[in-house]
């Protein structure tokens, strides 16, 4: 897999946000998106293998707050 692969389903994201908020997307949207996912897998990752697990749990990525 890329870095550069696209993470999300950006008619998705698109659909969400003009339901939100009535405005369009950029097209570069979907790419940041991806970015921060993988970042945040990433630190998921090492929080499942500091706990010595081989598993990602959702408790891996934290509480976001």
């Amino acid at each position: 897999m890329s870095d550069q692969e696209i993470l999300v389903v950006q008619s998705k994201i698109k659909a969400y946000i003009k339901a939100k908020s009535g405005m369009s997307t950029s097209g570069a949207v979907a790419g940041r998106l991806s970015e921060l996912i993988r970042a945040m897998c990433d630190n998921a990752i090492e929080s499942a293998a500091a706990a010595k697990r081989k598993t990602v749990m959702d408790r891996d990525f934290g509480s976001g707050e």
